[in-house]
């Protein structure tokens, strides 16, 4: 059997999708545009097999849907859709806080996660007012804030499906933030956000489960709420990735 070449080789194929995903996130490519395989060779250069792995995988990740006539179509979504695979993701995530609070962590391992919280105050309590650096700051250390608390859960199966609701376009932790950055209510949601961030850290360093899952998925629900802030406001939508795969009509 022939070796693959360096053409299909994993990485290219992950090159690939990132790729491929940047275009539909940037509005390139528009909901409802048929996507086949050729014409991805064609704008970007891949050859067929990394090109096909990566749409299967855009298709789990929600972006893409198969379409009868072959190929697939970019898929668009409704705030329904939006607000569902954000409580899906909330639910695991409580799940994911109540076993971290019932396996009892160590004192290290806790650390980690204050350490990150320790630095989202940093953000929130500098000198400088909150300007768009500033949420691009939050964003970063928001998603390494849920990454940590995902692995607390010390459960490969609830981490994996934690991931999985992470990769929806618009379910992740931090999906909406940099959106906020152009809204009144911005500084009041991320004191919101911050404190549930410490509350959730304090029940599992009790031992506390169904407080900390129930923070947790209250927490998932500020997304549910930035989306709708975003969705009143077009500059705030236009700072959202993916914003024009959104059905606003």
């Amino acid at each position: 059997m022939a070796a693959p070449s360096a053409d299909d080789s994993p990485t290219t194929t992950v090159r690939t999708q990132m790729q491929l995903r940047d275009l539909i996130l940037a509005g390139e490519l528009q909901p409802g545009e048929r996507i086949s395989e050729q014409s991805v060779v064609n704008r970007i250069g891949a050859s067929r097999t990394p090109v096909r792995t990566a749409l299967v995988r855009l298709e789990g990740e929600g972006l893409l849907e198969p379409i009868p006539s072959g190929g697939y179509a970019v898929r668009s979504f409704t705030e329904n859709d939006i607000f569902d695979a954000i409580e899906v993701r909330g639910t695991i995530e409580g799940l994911g806080a109540r076993l971290a609070a019932e396996r009892s962590p160590s004192r290290r391992e806790l650390a980690s996660l204050e350490a990150v919280a320790d630095e989202i105050d940093e953000v929130l309590t500098g000198p400088q007012p909150l300007n768009e650096d500033a949420f691009a700051r939050y964003a970063e250390i928001n998603t390494r804030f849920h990454d940590t608390l995902r692995q607390l859960s010390a459960s490969p199966v609830v981490s994996r499906q934690i991931e999985r609701a992470n990769a929806h376009p618009f379910a992740s932790p931090s999906g909406f933030v940099q959106a906020q950055s152009a809204l009144p209510e911005a500084g009041l949601v991320l004191t919101v956000a911050q404190y549930q961030h410490r509350c959730i850290l304090e029940a599992i360093a009790s031992g506390q489960g169904t407080r900390a899952e129930q923070v947790t998925r209250e927490h998932a629900r500020l997304a549910a709420r930035n989306l709708g802030y975003a969705l009143r406001d077009q500059r705030s939508l236009e700072l959202v990735p993916g914003a024009a795969l959104i059905a606003t009509g």
